[in-house]
């Protein structure tokens, strides 16, 4: 085939192009973004921002809840329900605009929760065609399927659920696989369907004490195969992701009166849990990765019982070290510990107690408590607090997303988009 000058001219202009367009950002397509790590590659976030400086758009949600938004290009998910606990409703909002393009309803009643937890405090989980969603209408917890239009792909009923706290577990999507960890007050099982039509795929029951929240993570194992890792009162436990088969668990030792709110995080061959209650028990540990059977006895690396540990927000590893944020109804404190030791480097108090989850962007934490005041400091060993009381205007409980620049914030009322404004 004979080339022309023009058409030289223009495969070299595609060619250029390709390699000075930057990569596009990750999106955040679970509770707590990829693989629930609450890591972001994305940079130059902003520290501080002001109403007229760094708030690009704030958009009014319809109703009520602490579901974290989750991020796919121009769409972000989050579920609400209405004020009455008549509807529940996933909403999908523009992320250029802050526009809500479309909701979708199904009926509800007010089921009994702690007074810290809502009717729709589960997130959306997405695989960049359907938004999978778990929903409460009050007595039966359904998982269903929509498009990216909001037309219904499918639904499948999941049954009652039974707990003093309400239901709050989150779904992931991984491959071909939806799964969900319907851990409830005497009864516990992870559950995987069939992303495109809602077969079920697999159920693998589990040893049941209190309902726990859990989102589980994904690891990769030496032998190729992915397995999910859930977390609960009674411990870990691994699955394959394909047949549900159990690979390897590790027994929590302590109290069965903890429940996992949080979500176990995986670092460098181990993965960190952390479990607790309102009575005020705390357990943090670190867990070597399993590979076969019972590892309870040989697989403990550290665990921590003492101080003012997270209950409801996951850890955040880094590193060598592992941060974390200190719970609602007590002073809140961030605290950075060795990850191989769990020793403590340092512990520093930061006003009210969280809700939300830290996350960590180009080498700095956002944490954000239950007053809305956002705490930026450093991923650090030595404790440098870079921003305070950045405030956004109301109550958080709702773990942030990021994803191309923006930093989203859901606040009792409003979803806010934080990032620098484009240069014109």
């Amino acid at each position: 085939m004979r080339w022309g000058r023009l058409s030289l001219w223009v495969f070299a202009t595609l060619c250029l192009a390709i390699l000075v367009s930057p990569a596009p950002a990750d999106n955040w397509p679970r509770f707590r973004g990829p693989n629930g790590t609450g890591i972001a590659k994305d940079k130059d976030i902003p520290v501080e921002w002001s109403a007229n400086n760094g708030i690009l758009w704030k958009a009014t949600i319809p109703g009520v809840g602490h579901s974290s938004p989750i991020v796919w290009a121009n769409h972000i998910f989050l579920q609400s329900a209405s004020e009455d606990a008549k509807e529940r409703l996933l909403v999908c909002v523009g992320a250029s605009d802050g526009q809500v393009l479309w909701t979708r309803a199904v009926p509800g009643s007010k089921g009994h929760t702690h007074k810290l937890n809502s009717q729709a405090s589960s997130t959306p989980a997405t695989d960049g065609e359907r938004v999978y969603i778990s929903s409460w209408d009050g007595v039966e917890v359904s998982l269903s399927a929509y498009d990216f239009k909001g037309e219904v792909v499918w639904t499948r009923n999941l049954g009652s659920f039974t707990s003093q706290h309400g239901p709050g577990g989150s779904p992931i999507v991984v491959g071909e696989r939806v799964i969900y960890a319907n851990d409830q007050d005497g009864k516990a099982t992870v559950q995987a369907f069939d992303s495109k039509t809602g077969k079920p795929a697999w159920e693998a029951p589990r040893k049941a004490f209190r309902a726990c929240y859990a989102t589980p993570v994904v690891r990769e194992r030496p032998d190729g195969k992915s397995e999910v890792i859930v977390a609960s009162t009674a411990g870990i436990g691994a699955y394959d992701v394909q047949s549900g088969t159990e690979n390897w668990h590790w027994t929590y030792g302590g109290t069965t009166r903890a429940r996992a709110v949080a979500s176990p995080v995986l670092g460098d061959d181990v993965v960190f849990v952390n479990l607790g209650n309102g009575e005020g028990d705390r357990h943090t540990a670190a867990v070597k990765l399993g590979d076969k059977g019972d590892v309870t006895t040989t697989n403990l690396v550290w665990q921590n019982t003492k101080g003012s540990l997270a209950y409801v927000p996951t850890l955040l590893p880094w590193g060598d070290y592992v941060y974390s944020v200190s719970d609602t109804g007590k002073p809140g404190f961030a605290t950075c510990q060795e990850a191989k030791t769990g020793k403590v480097v340092w512990h520093e108090r930061l006003g009210t107690g969280f809700s939300a989850s830290p996350i960590l962007v180009d080498g700095k934490i956002y944490a954000i408590n239950e007053g809305g005041e956002v705490y930026v400091f450093a991923a650090s060993p030595t404790f440098k607090l870079l921003a305070k009381k950045t405030a956004i205007g109301e109550p958080v409980t709702a773990s942030p997303a990021v994803a191309d620049g923006r930093l989203y914030i859901r606040g009792v009322s409003h979803l806010y988009c934080i990032g620098k404004a484009a240069t014109k």
